[in-house]
């Protein structure tokens, strides 16, 4: 499995609080069966600026000592960026990474308001030839309200990708409900771990693979969003994606966007 969301990197952001850490995060990881994991510290203008030229020292003694403790997980540079009308010149201007050096972007808005400007920014992204991934749709309140909207930012070319943890109601019953209705109707590309400071997460994978299994009944769905998707990113080629042109009943209730 390919791990394209964490905050692993330690003392850059609100992840890892150190190099020690780091390692016994990584420890899980392989024990859960991961083999690549993009690091995407987050990237918040005037907060968080994790620069790309800033950071790769840091992922560059990360991985030595990886490769010390003979954990066999390669790991790659990414950012999770808080998305800004600045965001597609900080990409363009290499500040902000993209993932593992893709046409991939990983973003996030605010949770609770959806932005006037969203779609204009995601264009300008598109524009420049970069494919945009929404990270964990699932938790924020536009989507939460209205499942179906994420399929106009599909049609738009943006991608999605949720957080294993949602499924297991890490992030509350909205985002665990809300996370489901996506899957089911298939409009997520991707999982990541999302994991922050304690690697446990990926100590639950096997129970939360049961239950992705339970949702949708289809193991090759679920192959592409841990392994064969994530695997274009690194190889930088596309992703062929299907989605419905709106979502199916869910007891009793249909959502239109």
């Amino acid at each position: 499995m390919i791990d394209i969301h964490s905050h692993i990197l330690y003392d850059v952001d609100d992840g890892s609080v150190s190099l020690e850490n780091s390692i016994e995060i990584l420890k899980k990881a392989e024990e859960a069966g991961f083999t690549d994991i993009i690091l995407t510290p987050h990237f918040i203008e005037g907060y968080y600026e994790n620069i790309k030229s800033e950071i790769s020292p840091k992922i560059k003694d990360l991985k030595k000592a990886v490769y010390g403790e003979n954990i066999e997980v390669s790991l790659h540079h990414g950012n999770e960026i808080f998305l800004s009308e600045n965001s597609p010149k900080l990409v363009y201007d290499c500040k902000a990474a993209t993932l593992a050096n893709s046409k991939y972007v990983l973003f996030e808005v605010p949770f609770s308001t959806k932005m006037m400007n969203l779609e204009e920014i995601l264009n300008q992204f598109i524009e420049m030839g970069c494919t945009p991934i929404l990270a964990h749709p699932e938790r924020f309140t536009f989507i939460q309200e209205n499942p179906a909207s994420l399929i106009k930012l599909l049609k738009m070319g943006v991608l999605a990708q949720s957080n294993y943890g949602s499924f297991v109601g890490m992030y509350g019953k909205e985002a665990k409900k809300t996370a489901e209705i996506l899957l089911g109707n298939k409009l997520i590309q991707f999982l990541g771990s999302d994991v922050h400071r304690h690697g446990h997460i990926y100590e639950d994978i096997d129970k939360i693979l049961k239950r992705l299994e339970s949702i949708t009944g289809d193991n090759k769905y679920i192959n592409d969003l841990t392994t064969n998707n994530p695997r274009c990113v690194l190889d930088d080629i596309d992703i062929y994606v299907e989605y419905p042109e709106s979502l199916k009943e869910k007891k009793n209730v249909f959502f239109f966007f």
